[in-house]
């Protein structure tokens, strides 16, 4: 079950117990993020926040940490929003792997294509240029995080012999090149010019021939 904004928790910090708490918390974290997405993070101070949100910086301060930790919750909310529908559990009793594998990309591009999505992505590459453990940590909690779930499903596939995928991990970032230049293409504000029946037609032949580089000879 997805968890809701207000319920992200910071290490370190405080987490409210009280409903006014909670209330407090979550206008904190729906105002930065406005203002975060409006003007950029370095150009959003803490008196920014509170005069949005109301209050005071104590509770950034005691919720938080700071306002790095402020963005870092905003940043793990959305990933869990972004990605709740992006590699799902696999079960092989119960769904087709070519489906689930097509269904995947179906849905990493509709996220894509919500433009709070993709100016959120845009806002996270320009803060990880300042700050590489940020940097690192996006990496760990998103693209990774990904690959290793892919690369489960084929090692499962193969064990059990319905592929030849020796290089689980290997074969999941060929399979994630799938859809790179439409993700970089969305984040650069470039208009992709196809429609959804050919966007869907280069994913099924994209996953046919990512299947039949790994059928069992």
């Amino acid at each position: 079950m997805a968890i809701s904004l207000d319920q992200m928790v910071i290490s370190n910090c405080d987490f409210p117990l009280t409903r006014r708490g909670h209330e407090r918390r979550l206008a904190l974290l729906l105002s930065a993020n406005t203002l975060f997405l409006e003007r950029g993070y370095d150009a959003v101070s803490l008196d920014d926040i509170v005069n949005h949100a109301g209050g005071s910086k104590t509770s950034i301060y005691k919720y938080f940490g700071s306002k790095e930790g402020l963005f870092i919750a905003i940043c793990d909310y959305r990933r869990a929003m972004f990605f709740q529908d992006i590699c799902p559990a696999f079960e092989q009793s119960k769904n087709d792997l070519r489906d689930y594998l097509i269904q995947n990309l179906n849905n990493f591009y509709i996220h894509l294509l919500d433009p709070e999505n993709a100016a959120f992505i845009r806002l996270i590459v320009e803060r990880t240029q300042a700050t590489p453990e940020f940097a690192l940590y996006i990496h760990e909690q998103g693209p990774k995080h990904i690959q290793a779930t892919i690369a489960k499903v084929l090692e499962n596939a193969h064990n059990q012999k319905i592929l030849y995928c020796p290089k689980p991990l290997f074969s999941a970032q060929i399979y994630i090149g799938i859809i790179r230049h439409l993700e970089w293409k969305t984040i650069m504000g470039i208009e992709i010019k196809k429609t959804d029946a050919e966007i869907n037609e280069y994913f099924e032949y994209s996953v046919d021939r990512f299947l039949d580089g790994h059928q069992r000879v």
